[in-house]
């Protein structure tokens, strides 16, 4: 019977307070997996520690030598979130057949991933997990996600509606994806760009354990913002459009102006053309601004800096040499559950 390999891959910053809880959940599901045959029992949760400056790179690391089915990779500063996921994919590729990336809170459900490989082992190589509702958000929170979900779609970005980084990767996928080689990440719109056949699994979200959200409105903001620009120029398309349309206006309003002077009835004064000064003025920065953004995106890819930098690992693959699953010999493709 065909068991896939899996790495769970959690990433983390500054969650001394929550990792403790959830580690031993993580470690439940993942035990559970194994025991219902569903998984190999090589499987491992990997932890990314994303440059935390509290405890818990320690804590992963004590983990790690309490059990084998914990391991870890620290990077050398902290990067982000989305780059921390990507680093625990990359790392996870070629030593397993499926990742689940989640969040390190708890506030994912983690009975969701018995779906989700199941959905794997039917065939789907990306299977999403997506809030089914979101009665536990505050309004003022439940309102922005869902324009934050429809503002991006509106832009032009591909994305599964109430779905964040909770989700199953293939390592034929991921295999697929290193050829994504850019700077600037939104993962949750890049992965449906790849392909492959996809579902998802929806799941209820609940609070979070412990510690505080790494994620307040200004970070979501910033996502929305780095997910337009990265993926869509529909902005740019929105500035021609808007330039054609004052353009119009204004070439109406020189008429109109010229018209008044012929007829003799103009009045001299200086609030209409401070008021239309203005305007302009204000239109063009925000579009230099718009614009200025892009530039900066294609100065970030143009210089090719790495995306991530691990500076140590801890785990028993990593300690025994070569490599504890890469003897069990060549990994296996879902075209080989049969």
């Amino acid at each position: 019977m065909y068991r896939p390999l899996l790495f769970i891959v959690v990433p983390c910053y500054n969650e001394e307070e929550v990792l403790p809880v959830t580690s031993k959940m993580f470690l439940n599901k993942l035990l559970d997996l194994i025991k219902k045959e569903k998984i190999d029992e090589q499987s491992r949760i990997l932890f990314v520690n994303d440059g935390s400056k509290d405890e818990t790179w320690n804590i992963i690391v004590r983990l790690a030598k309490e059990d084998e089915h914990y391991i870890g990779i620290s990077q050398s500063r902290n990067r982000g979130h989305q780059k921390a996921v990507l680093a625990g994919l990359m790392e996870a590729k070629d030593k397993c057949d499926i990742t689940i990336s989640i969040d390190c809170d708890g506030q994912d459900d983690i009975n969701a991933m018995d779906q989700m490989v199941e959905e794997y082992l039917n065939g789907c190589e990306i299977v999403y997990g997506v809030r089914s509702d979101r009665s536990t958000d505050t309004w003022f929170k439940r309102t922005t996600a869902q324009g934050f979900y429809k503002f991006m779609s509106y832009m032009g970005v591909e994305l599964v509606y109430n779905h964040a980084d909770y989700r199953l990767v293939s390592s034929r996928v991921l295999d697929a994806f290193t050829d994504f080689k850019e700077v600037n990440l939104f993962l949750r719109g890049m992965f449906p760009l790849v392909g492959f056949k996809s579902t998802s699994v929806y799941y209820e979200r609940h609070e979070r354990i412990a510690g505080e959200t790494h994620y307040p409105l200004s970070k979501m903001l910033s996502l929305a913002f780095d997910g337009i620009t990265s993926l869509s120029i529909k902005p740019i398309r929105m500035i021609v459009g808007l330039g054609i349309l004052i353009s119009l206006i204004s070439f109406i309003g020189v008429i109109w102006s010229v018209s008044v002077r012929l007829m003799g009835y103009s009045v001299d004064g200086w609030a209409s053309t401070i008021s239309t000064i203005c305007f302009i003025g204000g239109i063009q920065l925000l579009c230099i601004g718009v614009i200025g953004e892009y530039i900066g995106k294609i100065y970030m890819e143009v210089k090719k800096r790495p995306r991530y930098i691990i500076s140590e690992r801890i785990g028993d693959i990593y300690e025994n040499s070569p490599s504890t699953l890469q003897d069990k010999g060549e990994y296996r493709n879902v075209s080989e559950k049969k």
